[in-house]
C-alpha cells in the first residue's frame, strides 16, 4: 500500500494570477493499494465521489494508462483535512495524490517532471499542483504540456493567516466572472507587483508585501462574489498583516503577517468573533516539503 501526504495551496498571491503558489501547513493524506474493484471510501465521513469519477481514482487512472498497465480497480481511502472549494488547492491535492500514488504503485515509470506536466495539464494552469508537488513558493507557466519552474524557499520572517469562510465558490464560477481581455496600464500593473512580490518573499522586504500583492487582473471581479471578502481583507491589514489576498479563486482571505507580530492571531480572533464570526482563522506556515510518498 502507498501513502501520499500532499499539502494545502494558495495560488495566484494577488498579483501572481495564473503563476505563483505556495505549499501550506494543512495536508490531505490518501492511502491506495490494488484492488480488483473500485473501493474509495473517505475517513472524515464526507460525501465524496465513490466512482470512476472521482478525482484521485480518474488521474490515477491516467498514469496507468501511460504506463500501459491494465487497472482493474484500486483501493483508495481518503483523509481530507484541506477545505473543500474554499481556494485552498483541494482538487489540485487530489489530482497530485491520484498521480503520484499511482506511480509509486507502478515503481515510478514516470519522473518528477512528468507529474509535475501531467498535474498542471489536468488542473489547466500550475499554480496550485506545481507548490503541492515540490512545496514552497513556486513561480511555473505551462506550456505546450511543459511546466517551467522554479521554487524558492521564502523567507523565514513570514507566516499566513487563512480566513476561511463557511460557503463555498466553485472555481469554474470564480473563473467565469473574469473578463476576456483587460489593458496595457492593468498588465503592466500586476507585471511589476509579480515581480516585486517574488522577490520581496525570498528576501524577506517585508515592507513591500502590502503594494505587491495588489491586483487588477482578477481580484476586483471575485471580490463580488465573495460576501464579507473586501472587508475581511481590509480588517486583516489594519490588524497588522503586511497584505492581504484571495486565496486562489477563493472565498478564502488569505493574509501575510510578519513572525514577530506575536499578538497578530490574538488580536485577529478577538475581532473576527465580534465582526465576521462566520469565518474561521486559521495559521499556517510555508510547507517547505511538498508531497511526501511512503509505502505502508
Amino acid at each position: 500500500m502507498i501513502r501520499v501526504s500532499v499539502p494545502a495551496t494558495s495560488a495566484n498571491m494577488g498579483s501572481g494570477f495564473d503563476c505563483m503558489g505556495i505549499a501550506l501547513t494543512i495536508r490531505n493524506t490518501v492511502e491506495m493499494d490494488f484492488c480488483d474493484h473500485i473501493d474509495i471510501t473517505n475517513a472524515n465521513g464526507l460525501d465524496l465521489p465513490a466512482g470512476e469519477d472521482n478525482l484521485i481514482y480518474s488521474c490515477a487512472k491516467h498514469v496507468f494508462d501511460i504506463a500501459g498497465k491494465r487497472m482493474e480497480g484500486l483501493k483508495i481511502v481518503e483523509h481530507c483535512n484541506i477545505p473543500m472549494t474554499r481556494g485552498l488547492g483541494s482538487s489540485s491535492a487530489c489530482t497530485v495524490a491520484g498521480l503520484c500514488g499511482a506511480n509509486a504503485l507502478l515503481g515510478d515509470p514516470l519522473d518528477e517532471e512528468a507529474i509535475i506536466n501531467l498535474a498542471a495539464i489536468i488542473e489547466g494552469h500550475p499554480d496550485n499542483s506545481t507548490p503541492a508537488i515540490r512545496g514552497g513558493f513556486v513561480a511555473a507557466m505551462l506550456e505546450n504540456g511543459r511546466v517551467w519552474q522554479v521554487r524558492v524557499p521564502i523567507s523565514g520572517r513570514l507566516r499566513f493567516c487563512a480566513f476561511i469562510p463557511e460557503f463555498e465558490l466553485k472555481t469554474e464560477k470564480a473563473r467565469a466572472a473574469l473578463p476576456k481581455e483587460v489593458t496595457m496600464r492593468d498588465a503592466v500593473f500586476n507585471l511589476s507587483r509579480a515581480a516585486l512580490l517574488a522577490g520581496s518573499l525570498v528576501a524577506g522586504e517585508l515592507h513591500n508585501i502590502g503594494v505587491a500583492t495588489d491586483d487588477r487582473l482578477h481580484q476586483p471581479y471575485r471580490f463580488d462574489m465573495i460576501p464579507e471578502g473586501r472587508e475581511v481583507a481590509a480588517r486583516a491589514r489594519e490588524l497588522g498583516a503586511l497584505g492581504s489576498f484571495i486565496s486562489g479563486a477563493g472565498p478564502t482571505i488569505m493574509a501575510v503577517v510578519d513572525r514577530a507580530s506575536l499578538d497578530f492571531e490574538k488580536r485577529v480572533r478577538e475581532r473576527f468573533s465580534e465582526e465576521f464570526p462566520s469565518w474561521r482563522v486559521q495559521m499556517l506556515d510555508c510547507d517547505e516539503e511538498g508531497v511526501h510518498i511512503e509505502r505502508i
